[in-house]
């Protein structure tokens, strides 16, 4: 076994995919350009909501936070993982693996609660026009964001305190990040109450939150249903679908490595899941958001009439 000596600080080292040696180098410019991409879409939606009138409604501001979110939310990962593509097996400091397995979890249940208030914006929207400006005042909005972060940072400190207080006897971990289930199967010790902790405070965190916005939804699909003409009800439901899209996806992948016992699934198993929640969701969510959007093209356009002649003024 690849035992550490406790006498000397402790390093863990990715082992990443297993990929043949020839495939390395594709694998990391493919990475890398999905990467670059990520970056550059998530920050555009950024500064697009910010430098347009036209896109300042509260869910153009919660789509330009949940940009923010994916932004760092993808640079977590996606760093050692084209290390692993680059060095094969690159070391990491323990310090900065806790590090990362608490940014990974904090961001991840950040977003899980930012979800669940786009899902609350889009039920008032719909279901309560009348009082939708009043409810959702830019007051109410910075309120509801902040206590997006703060919930999801806060929930992260359960697993990623009671995971980085193990005893370590190996350092081999089977994945391209920090992670529960590949780190506690380093341990020295039997693991299964913290699984079961663990379980229960991602699966409640995830849990209300997914619950939360099925209801909402619900009541959507309720005040839908009910609108007079077919063109109404597809216009309601459009500003919704990408939504949904986004929370299938994230919701999907997440439940299925964490809320089934970390450390349940075979080893192989999680990353490949995780790579949808972390690497291909940030990836998606400017598309699937813009995709089609009229506004956000409007928008665009907008924008750029504006820098044009801001340049030719020069």
């Amino acid at each position: 076994m690849d035992r550490l000596n406790r006498t000397w600080p402790q390093t863990f080292v990715l082992t990443g995919f297993g990929a043949p040696g020839p495939v390395r180098p594709l694998a990391f410019l493919a990475t890398l350009g999905v990467y670059v991409l990520t970056l550059a879409s998530n920050s555009f939606i950024i500064v697009l909501v910010q430098a347009d009138a036209g896109l300042s409604t509260p869910m153009y501001f919660f789509l330009g936070v949940l940009s923010f979110l994916e932004v760092w939310y993808v640079s977590a990962t996606v760093p050692t993982l084209l290390l692993t593509w680059l060095r094969g097996r690159p070391p990491i400091p323990a310090a900065g693996c806790f590090l990362q397995l608490y940014a990974v979890h904090s961001l991840g249940m950040t977003e899980c609660s930012l979800l669940a208030v786009m899902a609350l914006d889009r039920h008032l929207a719909i279901c309560r026009p009348l009082h939708y400006p009043a409810l959702m005042s830019r007051k109410a909005q910075l309120g509801l964001a902040g206590a997006a972060w703060v919930a999801g940072f806060s929930a992260a400190l359960v697993p990623a305190g009671l995971t980085a207080a193990l005893p370590f006897c190996r350092k081999q971990v089977a994945h391209y990040f920090c992670d529960l289930a590949p780190l506690m199967r380093l341990a020295c010790v039997d693991t299964a109450w913290h699984a079961r902790v663990h379980g229960a405070v991602i699966g409640v965190a995830t849990g209300c939150n997914f619950v939360l916005i099925l209801g909402l939804y619900g009541g959507v699909l309720r005040a839908v249903l009910k609108l007079p003409s077919a063109a109404s009800r597809a216009k309601a439901f459009s500003t919704c679908a990408s939504h949904v899209t986004v929370v299938a996806l994230f919701f999907g992948s997440a439940f299925v490595v964490y809320v089934g016992l970390p450390g349940s699934q075979a080893e192989g198993t999680d990353k490949c899941i995780a790579l949808v929640y972390t690497f291909l969701t940030p990836f998606l969510n400017p598309i699937i958001y813009t995709l089609r959007n009229k506004e956000v093209r409007a928008a665009v356009k907008r924008v750029t009439i504006r820098v044009g002649t801001a340049l030719n003024q020069h």
